[in-house]
Order: C-alpha cells, then structure tokens, then sequence
C-alpha cells in the first residue's frame, strides 16, 4: 500500500498490460502520455457507454476515451490482437487500482452485441418475454460484478477474463515495452 498525499487515503498499485500498435507507442513517447482516441474507437456508442460507466465508478477519471487493459498478461503468440503482420508493443504498466475500472471480458461482449445480459437461460427467456423489470441497459452494469453467480450451462465453466479501462497512463506508468509483429 501506498500513501496518497492528495487525498490522505491508501491504495494499492497494480499491474496491467495494454497492446498498442508501434505507431500509438511513438507518439505516446512523443506526448508523454497515453489517451485512448476517438478516431480509432471500434464501437463508438459502446465507448460511450464504458466512458460514462467510467465516470460514474472512478473518481481521477476525467472523460477521456478509454484504454483497454488486461489483467493477465497476453499471449502475444496468440492470434486476434492486431491484424497479421502489424508491428506492436505489449505495455507493462503500474497503475494505481482505483484509477481502472474492471469487467469482465466476455459479459463485454453483451454490450457490444446490444444485448441482455443474462445469468441463465431462464432469465433471457424470462427478458425476451417481458417479464423482467430490469431493462437491457441496467443488465449491463453486471459486467462490473465479477462475485456474481453464473449459470455455468449458460456461461460455461471456464475462468473469467478481465479487462479494464483507464482513461491516462503517463509515460512514467510504463515498466516495459515488449515489441512484436503479430502473426
């Protein structure tokens, strides 16, 4: 634990990792810090939606497009990060944890898909047949609980996969820089 001067409250620093292509990687050195940005958003309604989820859940985070995060170190010999042959950096970052907001990676994908998101089967018939009060959009605040029971017929049984999001990493953040041409 370290002490924050600012606010006179402990916290706790971690460990992330972020891929970013080696031209994003020259200009964050150039800056000296790293924003997300809206011409490369991939899904521009859905940032907006994690960015107000953002906003609502960290108190330093100040509007920016997000940052994608990983919580475990990605297997950058793995394909799907990047398109073939594109030359990038895996980032070792430190950041303090109450600056990156944590989801899970799958029930993300609820959001993208502009879906319901479901503990069970029963439940999505249940939302299908307008018996829920629960609306879409509230459902998807349950990719932020990551102690929430799943069906595991319906989920599957396999460990969760984190992500996270920040809006700022300053240069000083960045404990390594691993360079990689993706396959």
């Amino acid at each position: 634990m370290l002490l924050n001067h600012r606010d006179s409250k402990t916290y706790a620093m971690a460990t992330y990792w972020t891929l970013q292509t080696e031209i994003v990687w020259e200009h964050f050195k150039k800056q000296g810090y790293l924003e997300g940005s809206p011409a490369h958003a991939m899904y521009p309604e859905e940032y907006k939606w994690m960015m107000k989820q953002m906003k609502k859940r960290l108190p330093n985070y100040m509007g920016e497009h997000p940052i994608w995060l990983w919580l475990k170190k990605p297997d950058m010999r793995q394909t799907g990060h990047f398109q073939e042959g594109t030359r990038c950096v895996r980032l070792t970052v430190e950041l303090d944890e109450k600056d990156v907001l944590v989801s899970d990676f799958e029930d993300w994908h609820f959001v993208l898909n502009n879906s319901f998101c479901s503990n069970n089967e029963q439940e999505d018939s249940a939302f299908e047949k307008g018996l829920l009060k629960i609306t879409k959009e509230d459902s998807w605040e349950r990719i932020f609980d990551l102690n929430r029971i799943r069906d595991p017929k319906w989920h599957g049984d396999g460990e969760r996969m984190l992500q996270g999001t920040t809006g700022r990493i300053e240069m000083q953040r960045v404990k390594k820089v691993e360079h990689f041409v993706t396959r």
